[in-house]
């Protein structure tokens, strides 16, 4: 059951001076809307501040689900007709076909997930649609999870077709970049858009990158792109998103001047970032001390062939530059190896395993289903090269860190870490280099949105044609990658 109706609504009520500021913002774009419409108005602080600054607006219309909001609303902005009413079951073409244009459309939609609103027990969600365009399984559940705000946006949109509407709504920037990627998409009648970053910690007291979303449509020719603002009150933008052959460009101008260097979508790129390994079983898997004096997560002294132990690199120490923290069980040498063949050949590692059996045999991951017992992933020759670049996903920043041998042993990393593998260090390091390189960060600029969970992925450094930098550079890369090396 809900113990805070908070969370059920995603209920984080705008105070009245941080409406007022974001119709300012409006008011210097040059909207001056006709009709004004607030779908979720709560106690009302976005139509006092729209009538406020649009007292010429002759339609004004307020909704809430919560009746005492309602009541607030109408004391504060009594020339509006504002009702009680449940978004989902309002019928928004009909209404916003019939008012008055241009129409303006603001407010502040719930900050709350689907999945988050299922777990709590609420009923306050939209019937489950295949509204996002997924395919297959995603399709038929309707993607487990999304932003009620997404949701309502997109609602908006298709509600407003091609009149003269506004729609400006303070949501997480996660969501505004998926409803502009998704007018993109579908072809929608998107004439501007703009991104403007607000603090939503000052705000609402949450730490989440939030912004106000300004969407315009109208008939006519639609844009490709969409400014971005440091903050409410900027006149020029910081840099624009774009959307370019069903991609969602993070930087417009970097894309422009590194288009060149992108390798087409069919194109096999010649070196290929991996992840590290996955093995879902940190206090089995991975052990602190030295090889002869290992301790697992669970306490336990323990005592390996040597040839199964790895140096192994979290995360964090790709990224702070330590050497590695701990080591790693690595029980297989290409993914789908046959673990049973460690029996005769290693008995102590073999053992090992069964005794911790029960807890491998519970990972949840549907990946390890049907694959032999004990299975791990993210392995390959790729894993036992001796050099390589890598870079941990889940960090706001390029950091690239040549990593070389260990103790004598190739390093492995957890499955935070993107890396690729080399035979000698001279070419690691060449890599590097170009990769960190004015041109290759400008790149991946042009890719990689920072206010992701895990901003930087393999499919973003994938896209990257290493050998078409080192040519542009002047440096270009030898042919031969030398032999591997792999450790016993």
């Amino acid at each position: 059951m809900i113990k805070d109706p908070k969370f059920e609504f995603g209920d984080f009520q705008t105070p009245l001076d941080a409406a007022r500021d974001v119709v300012a913002c409006l008011r210097a774009r040059g909207i001056d809307p006709e009709s004004i419409v607030e779908p979720t108005c709560g106690i009302g602080s976005f139509l006092v501040a729209a009538t406020e600054s649009f007292p010429h607006a002759s339609k004004v219309y307020g909704f809430d689900i919560n009746a005492e909001y309602v009541e607030q609303a109408r004391s504060k902005v009594p020339s509006a007709s504002i009702d009680a009413k449940q978004f989902f079951d309002h019928n928004w073409t009909e209404l916003i076909q019939s008012l008055p244009e241009p129409v303006l459309i603001i407010g502040n939609p719930p900050w709350v997930t689907s999945s988050g609103l299922s777990a709590r027990g609420a009923n306050n969600l939209p019937e489950k649609t295949n509204f996002q365009g997924h395919r297959g399984l995603d399709a038929k559940t309707g993607k487990a999870n999304f932003d009620i705000a997404e949701w309502i946006l997109l609602r908006l949109m298709e509600a407003a077709g091609s009149r003269s509407v506004t729609i400006a709504m303070l949501v997480k920037t996660a969501v505004a970049r998926k409803v502009v990627q998704h007018a993109w998409r579908t072809e929608a009648p998107m004439r501007k858009a703009s991104i403007h970053e607000i603090d939503a910690g000052h705000h609402f007291g949450v730490s989440v990158s939030a912004c106000l979303l300004v969407v315009e449509l109208s008939a006519g020719r639609r844009t490709s792109t969409a400014s971005v603002y440091t903050d409410l009150a900027s006149k020029r933008a910081d840099h624009k998103i774009g959307w370019e052959s069903g991609q969602l460009i993070a930087d417009a101008e970097a894309r422009e001047n590194t288009r060149h260097l992108q390798l087409d979508a069919d194109t096999k790129p010649k070196r290929r970032w991996r992840s590290g390994v996955k093995h879902d079983c940190s206090k089995v898997m991975e052990f602190r001390g030295q090889p002869g004096r290992l301790v697992n997560g669970l306490g336990e002294e323990i005592d390996l062939e040597h040839e199964h132990v790895f140096p192994l690199m979290k995360g964090s120490d790709v990224a702070q530059g330590r050497e590695p923290s701990r080591w790693m069980l690595v029980p297989q040498r290409r993914t789908g190896d046959d673990t049973t063949r460690l029996r005769e050949p290693s008995p102590k590692t073999w053992a090992y395993l069964e005794a911790h059996g029960e807890a491998l045999d519970r990972r949840g991951s549907s990946i390890y289903r049907k694959r032999p017992r004990f299975s791990i992933f993210g392995i390959g020759d790729y894993t036992f090269e001796p050099w390589k670049v890598a870079i941990c996903g889940l960090y706001k920043s390029l950091n690239f860190r040549v990593v070389g041998p260990f103790a004598g042993r190739p390093v492995v990393f957890d499955d935070t870490v993107y890396h690729l593998s080399f035979a000698s260090e001279d070419e690691a390091r060449h890599v590097a280099d170009l990769l960190t390189s004015d041109l290759g960060s400008s790149f991946f600029r042009a890719s990689i949105f920072w206010d992701n969970k895990r901003p930087v992925t393999a499919e973003v450094l994938n896209r990257l044609d290493v050998d078409a930098l080192a040519e542009q550079m002047g440096v270009p890369i030898g042919e031969a990658e030398g032999s591997l090396t792999l450790f016993p």
